[in-house]
């Protein structure tokens, strides 16, 4: 037992410890919280809103906060002609995909500097001599970029430049406690995001490569007979999609050589990654990626038929619809590939490619690579609706991804073929036709012959 003295003291050290730790709390939740004359809130509400809106957009708005309660911050924003009307239109489609929402971020991240760097500060002020320009880099908050490094330059003229190329037209426009915001006359574009945005136009435009020629395969013995001719950029395969598919239940019976051979034209792998992140990123459709990649093979499946040059368009249900799987029918074997095979079609199509085919034609029906079945759709509700009777699905997320290859379509449903009856259940007993007894009728030359002996008074 501890005397009194001692234990008063280890009470009271234990209470002033907890009060450290309260007190460090607050502190910790005041540092967190940003101040309504934050340079932050600030840009929100400034009239630079095309970068704003691209903030949202990159989901940033934490990110920055935590950076602002750190050091104080500079942003070069470009104005909003500069990102409005002089930026490529391909461009600003290729930031606004989800998949690039990686790009985004860098980029919005290259235009901010932790740190504080007013037009006082600029190099070249104050430095006595006019020779030569002037040049410091800063770090941005795009780190783990090689091409983080943001120089900010004073020309010999005076101007102000900001990573070479963007001359600082409104100085010191917005000035707050913890940073501040210059305007700048054109948007700045780190080299990863310029790197990046070649290589996903480059895909698009790489039929322009001359493919070599597919072998021509005759459809009854699966034998060669003789090498095909050039085949002219951008042609189809010759082999259809399901004698080069990877042998599974219900498919071809071996793989068939691709038209290209070991010489791949399109990075089907990549593209089939970039979708997935795609779907991750758009949000609901993690079980279907899960599936893709985890549980089953068909991930690389899809990558090897991409890379030899065939075309996929993924039917894919959101996680509410995968839910409602029952373990029956996923307890089979191949079950989660059977599913997942009848929800490919092996033919590119858009959301609006599919309306208009149903708005023209009524009922269409897609091949699927689960033979024999095929999907039909039809058009319901100002859209597209897939299956029949009760199992069906309606399109409600159109074009989540689409490269010219993939084109990645959400539906609200899981869709399973149409059971074909076997030839035993569909055999129907012929109708029993009623047997009719007709009355039996004399010869004709015999009722004359009686009719006489009666009018004679004989009888026959």
């Amino acid at each position: 037992m501890l005397p009194p003295t001692m234990g008063s003291k280890i009470y009271g050290a234990i209470n002033i410890f907890m009060l450290f730790i309260a007190f460090m709390n607050v502190n910790a939740l005041q540092s967190t919280q940003i101040s309504s004359n934050s340079v932050l809130v600030a840009l929100l509400d400034s009239h630079y809103t095309e970068l704003s809106e691209l903030v949202e957009k990159a989901l940033l708005l934490q990110t920055l906060e935590q950076a602002v309660t750190h050091h104080n911050i500079t942003i070069f924003a470009p104005n909003n002609e500069a990102l409005e009307r002089q930026m490529d239109p391909e461009f600003k489609r290729f930031l606004l995909e989800p998949r690039n929402l990686k790009s985004l971020q860098n980029l919005i991240l290259y235009h901010i500097i932790p740190g504080r760097v007013g037009s006082h500060n600029w190099p070249g002020d104050g430095d006595g001599d006019g020779d030569g320009d002037a040049v410091v880099h800063h770090s941005t908050l795009c780190v783990g970029e090689s091409d983080n490094r943001l120089p900010i330059m004073k020309m010999k003229s005076g101007e102000k430049v900001v990573g070479g190329v963007a001359k600082v037209v409104r100085p010191d426009d917005v000035i707050r406690p913890d940073g501040l915001i210059h305007g700048i006359e054109r948007l700045l574009v780190p080299q990863s995001v310029q790197e990046d945005f070649n290589r996903r136009r480059n895909l698009g435009s790489i039929s322009a490569v001359l493919p070599e020629g597919a072998p021509v395969v005759d459809p009854r013995t699966h034998r060669l007979r003789k090498p095909a001719g050039p085949a002219p950029a951008g042609s189809p395969p010759a082999l259809p999609v399901y004698d080069a598919m990877a042998p599974g239940p219900s498919l071809a019976p071996a793989p068939a050589p691709g038209p290209g051979g070991s010489h791949r034209h399109f990075d089907g792998e990549s593209q089939v990654k970039d979708f997935i992140h795609t779907l991750l990123h758009y949000g609901g459709y993690n079980e279907l990626a899960d599936i893709l990649v985890n549980l089953t093979s068909l991930a690389t499946e899809m990558g090897k038929l991409v890379s030899e040059g065939y075309v996929l368009t993924v039917l894919a249900p959101n996680d509410e619809a995968m839910a409602k799987l029952t373990t029956d029918q996923l307890s089979d074997p191949g079950a989660p590939e059977q599913i997942m095979y009848y929800h490919l079609i092996p033919e590119y199509q858009t959301e609006e490619s599919m309306y208009n085919s149903v708005r023209r034609f009524g009922k269409v029906q897609y091949d699927t690579l689960r033979l024999p079945h095929k999907m039909v759709a039809e058009e319901a509700d100002g859209s597209v609706k897939f299956g029949q009777q009760e199992e069906s699905a309606y399109l409600i997320d159109p074009d989540i991804y689409t490269d010219g290859r993939i084109s990645v379509q959400g539906i609200d449903g899981v869709l399973f073929p149409t059971v074909i009856p076997s030839s035993s259940e569909t055999k129907v007993s012929p109708p029993v036709t009623p047997k009719v007894v007709t009355k039996q009728r004399r010869g004709k030359l015999m009722e004359v012959g009686c009719s006489i002996a009666g009018a004679l008074g004989h009888s026959c």
